[in-house]
């Protein structure tokens, strides 16, 4: 399997982007921990996590090729762990219509919307920390579909049924994962 550091080094050298390099940083740490939540391999899971969206800068007018592109790198890279390659494939499957099959691909599909609505709760506080904003903070804003539009609430709420994990306990799993990582996402 590829390393976290050879999965860095890849990231950084398709990805310009400084906001888009940190919600993978974000979506990397919450994998690792819902990794580390279902007994997993939370390396792999974060590499999954950190590389999801690594080509978006190349993909973003083809979305039919999202996170293929990006699993063909790391197969160039001699990765062949068809989990790991799947899991970063799964993010691209709804341009055709498939649903993620696997517990660490479901977890890559809800943790990915609700990074973003974490950062925007984050963002609206006066001190913009993560270490000041509190679960019942986000679960306030969550039912609110103007604030922070683009995060989709029902993929993120997919994680009761889907990973057996109550929205509260998902989002404390998320926001604690997030807070760890903070000073490397700005906030």
């Amino acid at each position: 399997m590829i390393t976290r550091d050879q999965a860095w080094e890849l990231l950084i050298s398709k990805m310009q982007n400084q906001n888009l390099r940190r919600h993978c940083l974000s979506v990397e740490a919450v994998m690792r921990a819902l990794g580390q939540h279902f007994e997993a391999s939370a390396e792999k899971w974060g590499i999954v996590g950190l590389l999801h969206d690594g080509d978006y800068e190349f993909t973003k007018d083809d979305p039919g090729n999202h996170a293929k592109l990006m699993a063909n790198w790391i197969r160039e890279l001699g990765e062949t762990d068809p989990e790991l390659l799947e899991g970063i494939e799964s993010h691209g499957w709804f341009h055709q219509g498939k649903l993620p099959q696997t517990q660490m691909q479901w977890s890559l599909f809800c943790c990915d919307e609700l990074t973003g609505l974490i950062v925007a709760c984050a963002l609206v506080l006066p001190s913009k920390r993560l270490s000041d904003l509190s679960v019942q903070s986000v679960l306030k804003k969550f039912p609110q579909k103007s604030f922070a539009a683009g995060a989709k609430r029902e993929d993120i709420a997919m994680c009761e049924e889907k990973l057996g994990i109550k929205l509260i306990d998902f989002v404390q799993i998320s926001l604690s994962a997030m807070q760890s990582i903070a000073p490397n996402i700005g906030l």
